[in-house]
C-alpha cells in the first residue's frame, strides 16, 4: 500500500524533510505544500553559515540538539567533499569566530565535528589587528551553504523522486485529512496562526550584500557576521526578537556597514548590491513532535511538527528531517494496517 504523505513548508526543513523521506520510507508518495517558495520563504536570505551554538538551546533538551547537529554535519560535509557541492551549493569555508564571553561549551559540537577547530590565545588574537577588543577567539574550517543554490538543488531531487508540489496556502491542517494519510507540518513562523503556537516569536535578521570577492574567509561576532559567497559578501548581524517588519531599516543598515568598516575598512570600497530583511522562526526549543488530529470527516490522522529552528535552520534542517522520517517509520506499521 502507498502511503500518502503531505509536507507543509517550502523552506529549507520543509524540503529536506521532504526529501529524506523520499529516500528513506518505502511505498511513500510526497506532496509539497506552501503558499511561498524559493526567495518567499526565509531560508532563501540566510547567511548558511554552519555555526552552531549550544548555548542557544535548553539545557535539558541540549542532547537532542548535539544529534540533529551531528547528523545535518554528516550530510554537508559528504556533500561538500563530494563532485556534487558546486550543484548543491556547499563549501568549504575557514574563518574565525570572535566572542566577548567564553563559548566553549556553545562550541562544543562544532569543535568535536570540525577536523580544525582551534581556541585561540591572546596573543593569536592580537596578531588579528581588529580594532575591537575580543576576550575570546576560536578558528575552524566549516560549511557554508549558499542557500538559493541548495534549495533549488533539493527541489530538483524532490521532483526527480516524483513529489508532487502544491501551491496553496494551508488554514486547518486538519483539512488535509480528507487526501493524505500523515502530515508534516514544516511551516516555520506560520505556525504562530497555524497551530496557534504562543510560544513561536520572529526574530528579525538584517543582511547586507556587497561585491567583496576578494574576501574569502568568515567571521562571525557577537554583533556582526561576514560570510563569504562566491564573488559577494554577505554583511549581518542584526537579531530583533518580535519585530515583525520585513522592510529594510536605514539605521540596521548602517550599524552592519558601520561594524563591518571599522573592523574590515577595506570593504569601504565594496559596491553595495543589495539587502534583504527575514523572520527567523524564533521559539524556545524546535517543536519535532507527534500529535493526532481529528479531521472534518472524522478520520484522525498523524501531523508530525518539525519547526521553531530559529537562527538554525539551515544547521539543523537535515538532522531534523532525519528524526522526522523516523518518526514516521515508527508510525508506518500501524498506519499501513489500517489502509
Amino acid at each position: 500500500m502507498v502511503l500518502n504523505v503531505a509536507v507543509v513548508g517550502a523552506g529549507v526543513v520543509g524540503l529536506s524533510t521532504a526529501v529524506a523521506l523520499q529516500q528513506r520510507v518505502k511505498n511513500v508518495k510526497v506532496t509539497l505544500i506552501a503558499d511561498r517558495f524559493d526567495e518567499g520563504t526565509t531560508s532563501w536570505g540566510a547567511g548558511g553559515l554552519f555555526r552552531p551554538d549550544l548555548d542557544s538551546y535548553p539545557a535539558e533538551h541540549q542532547s537532542s540538539f548535539r544529534q540533529w547537529i551531528s547528523d545535518s554535519w554528516k550530510f554537508y560535509n559528504a556533500l561538500a567533499s563530494s563532485e556534487h557541492s558546486q550543484d548543491c551549493g556547499l563549501t568549504f569555508v575557514a574563518g574565525t569566530l570572535l566572542q566577548n564571553s567564553p563559548k566553549d561549551l556553545g562550541y562544543s559540537c562544532i569543535s568535536e565535528l570540525t577536523h580544525d577547530f582551534q581556541k585561540l590565545d591572546e596573543a593569536q588574537i592580537k596578531k588579528m589587528n581588529l580594532p575591537s577588543t575580543f576576550k575570546y577567539a576560536y578558528s575552524c574550517t566549516t560549511v557554508i551553504t549558499h542557500v538559493p543554490t541548495y534549495l533549488r538543488w533539493l527541489m530538483q531531487k524532490f521532483r526527480g523522486n516524483g513529489g508532487k508540489v502544491e501551491c496553496r496556502k494551508v488554514s486547518r491542517l486538519s483539512q488535509l485529512s480528507d487526501d493524505f494519510d500523515l502530515v508534516i507540518n514544516c511551516c516555520g513562523l506560520s505556525a504562530v496562526e497555524l497551530c496557534q503556537d504562543k510560544s513561536m516569536y520572529p526574530v528579525m535578521g538584517h543582511l547586507v550584500r556587497v561585491k567583496a570577492p576578494w574576501f574569502k574567509k568568515f567571521v562571525f561576532s557577537d554583533d556582526l557576521y561576514i560570510i563569504p559567497h562566491n564573488d559577494y559578501v554577505l554583511l549581518g548581524g542584526i537579531k530583533d526578537a518580535g519585530n515583525w517588519s520585513r522592510a529594510p531599516d536605514p539605521a540596521k543598515r548602517n550599524i552592519i556597514l558601520s561594524r563591518a568598516y571599522a573592523m574590515f575598512p577595506a570593504l569601504k570600497h565594496a559596491p553595495i548590491l543589495d539587502e534583504w530583511v527575514g523572520l527567523r522562526p524564533g521559539r524556545e526549543k524546535v517543536r519535532l513532535e507527534v500529535e493526532l488530529i481529528k479531521g472534518g470527516n472524522k478520520k484522525t490522522i498523524p501531523v508530525i511538527h518539525n519547526y521553531g529552528h530559529g537562527g538554525h535552520g539551515i544547521s539543523l534542517s537535515w538532522g531534523c528531517a532525519l528524526h522526522a522520517t523516523r518518526l514516521v517509520q515508527e508510525l508506518t506499521s500501524g498506519l499501513q494496517a489500517r489502509l
